[in-house]
């Protein structure tokens, strides 16, 4: 027999909370009858028919199993064999994703350092000396995270610096958009803003770590990309043949603006996290925050007492930095008697 955690609510990352009952209703109605296969259902065809009503008539979308998945066929579309991707040191396609882009496309990556997961284009300049130089791989794309692995957030105008900067010289713009929707709900804008209209080619949209089950896609805004998206998708074990299960999660969360809805909880639920904590001695915020996602220093015996009750990760060992992630589940109680036991850890007493 299962039983449950022994931890309280888990501030280690979204990908813990559950599923969000109209998620859940949408695969339940989903699961009536028999349907075609690998996507030749209703379901599938109603939520390519809400992406291009949130992205745009041009828009083609792709479900996928994961993220990884839809990063590596998504790239794989932009790519020749002599190619490299630029993004930051901190991507997640590069420290995250156990080598997929390599061991898969073999392409390279070229990590770049940044102070807070964000890409700049001064940071780029010195890459692209290499274009033209038979010795070299040659930068094709670049690759940003849109939430980046910092919990900062990219403006519309930035991205589109970027996407000019990117076409200018021949190069495509791809955003990993694990956490795109609390970067609409954090900048108060829509999704298209951020992608379509800023001049993104291709990106990755994030539903697992907003209520889904288990649902991702790759969505393709730039033509050009489209044709091989079929097979590269297939032969990157991402086509689903019970696909309205999937599909039918995406469409869920783009409905009456519930990914909106989700995402914006979580981002609250983190500010309510940070702004409870970092009066205290010896708490800094490593980054601002700036979505569903806290980077505080703490002291390093408040953080062994911690982890005794509650599920978080070590984020920079050498700093003490932790990171601290709430979801669309986390509730105010639960981040005040957390507040309140991290209190108690750093000050050994209560501040009450």
């Amino acid at each position: 027999m299962l039983t449950s955690t022994p931890f309280p609510k888990s501030f280690a990352s979204d990908n813990h909370a559950g599923v969000h009952p109209a998620v859940l209703a949408a695969i339940a109605e989903a699961n009536a009858g028999d349907a075609p296969a690998y996507g030749g259902d209703a379901w599938t065809l109603a939520m390519e028919d809400a992406f291009r009503a949130e992205f745009g008539a041009q828009t083609t979308v792709y479900p996928m199993f994961n993220g990884t998945g839809a990063n590596v066929v998504g790239l794989g579309l932009t790519l020749r064999p002599y190619d490299a991707v630029l993004c930051p040191a901190t991507a997640h396609i590069n420290v995250s994703e156990c080598g997929a882009a390599e061991r898969v496309l073999g392409t390279k990556l070229i990590p770049l350092p940044t102070d807070d997961g964000k890409l700049r284009i001064d940071d780029l300049r010195g890459e692209l000396s290499a274009l033209g130089n038979v010795q070299h791989s040659q930068p094709r794309v670049i690759s940003i995270s849109q939430v980046t692995e910092c919990g900062t957030c990219y403006t519309a105008d930035e991205i589109a610096e970027l996407a000019d900067f990117a076409h200018a010289r021949g190069l495509l713009l791809h955003m990993d958009g694990a956490r795109l929707a609390n970067a609409a709900a954090e900048l108060g804008c829509s999704m298209r803003a951020l992608t379509t209209d800023a001049g993104v080619d291709l990106f990755s949209f994030g539903g697992t770590k907003n209520g889904a089950m288990g649902a991702e896609a790759l969505v393709i805004l730039n033509p050009e990309l489209d044709a091989p998206a079929l097979f590269l998708r297939k032969q990157g074990m991402q086509l689903a043949s019970k696909m309205r299960f999937v599909s039918a999660q995406l469409t869920a969360l783009l409905s009456g603006d519930l990914w909106r809805e989700n995402a914006a909880h979580a981002n609250a639920m983190a500010h309510r996290l940070a702004d409870g904590v970092t009066d205290l001695p010896g708490v800094s915020l490593r980054y601002p925050v700036q979505s569903n996602a806290v980077f505080p220093a703490l002291p390093e015996k408040a953080i062994m007492e911690l982890q005794q009750r509650y599920l978080f990760h070590v984020w920079e060992a050498d700093e003490n930095v932790v990171r601290w992630v709430t979801s669309f589940d986390t509730t105010a109680e639960h981040v005040d008697t957390f507040i309140a036991d991290i209190r108690l850890a750093v000050h050994g007493r209560s501040d009450s």
